[in-house]
Order: C-alpha cells, then structure tokens, then sequence
C-alpha cells in the first residue's frame, strides 16, 4: 500500500518543478556565497558559541578568502517562571536578541541586515553543578536555534539578491 504515496510525491514534485519552483539551496552560487562569509563575534560564552554555530551552519571555508563579513550583537536576558509559594524559580526562559551586519568586503557597504530572537526554557535544579550544567546546555540550544534562523535569513537574502546580481 506504500506506492500510491509513491506515485503522489512524483506527481507533486513534477508539478512543483512545472510551476517554476526551485529549492533554496538549490539556487546558483548560495551555497559558495554562505561558506565565504567571515564571522566575527564579540567577546562572551553566548557570542562564542553563536559564532562556532555559524561557522558550522554556514560551512565556512577557512582556505578561501571571504567576500562577506558578519558581526553581530547579543541581548540575552534570563526570566524566572513558574514561581514557588517562597518565590523560587522552578524553571528559567533564556531569551537571545541578536542583531547581525552582513557587510560586503569588496566596497566595505553593509549589504544586509536582521534580527533574531530565540527563547528556550531549562529546569531549575538543587544542586549546584546540575544548575550550571542545565543553564549552559539552554545557552548552546539558543545559540543554535539562533545561528539557524540566521543561516536560513542569510540564504533566502542571498537567493534574491547575491545569486541574481553575482
């Protein structure tokens, strides 16, 4: 019973491939366009795993030259939910605001910019070491939920813009 599911996903791909549609990826030139794209970060834990992040998601080629560079600034905020009758936090929402400039490293003009937000959650723990433990895990789960929003704005923006005009 498994081929009429077959056969609807060739039907619906030949009919999305007749309507023009073309996979973002797909598109000339992004993806050589997002691994030449030089990250610089500022200084902190959060900023440093956002830029590892990108640096990953953008598979960024340390051999070639960039053409782009990308900074950006981090707002991170940490709010106590879930509030006890003695007023502790049983569980903590870490929120990232990232601002990013793509700036063209031929003329040294901006070419875009963007925000980001990405909020997760973590369990508040008793023990000191379980605290800590759980706090950076939600810091490197909002850095990457933040550096794939990223990725993904850069390359749509690039498929309108860098892959039309090259």
């Amino acid at each position: 019973m498994r081929w009429p599911w077959a056969l609807g996903g060739i039907l619906l791909s030949t009919a999305l491939g007749g309507c023009g549609f073309t996979p973002l990826y797909a598109t000339p030139g992004l993806s050589s366009g997002l691994s030449s794209i030089q990250v610089e970060a500022p200084d902190g834990r959060v900023a440093y795993l956002l830029r590892e992040a990108l640096d990953d998601d953008l598979a960024r080629n340390k051999d070639a030259t960039p053409a782009w560079r990308l900074s950006f600034t981090v707002d991170q905020t940490r709010d106590p939910r879930g509030l006890t009758v003695n007023d502790y936090a049983q569980r903590y929402q870490v929120g990232l605001a990232i601002s990013y400039t793509l700036t063209d490293l031929s003329t040294g003009e901006v070419a875009h910019t963007g925000k980001v937000i990405s909020q997760v959650s973590y369990d508040a723990a008793n023990d000191p070491y379980a605290g800590i433990a759980a706090r950076q895990d939600s810091q490197q789960r909002a850095a990457s939920d933040a550096a794939r929003k990223i990725e993904i704005e850069l390359a749509a923006w690039m498929s309108r813009h860098v892959a039309k005009n090259p």
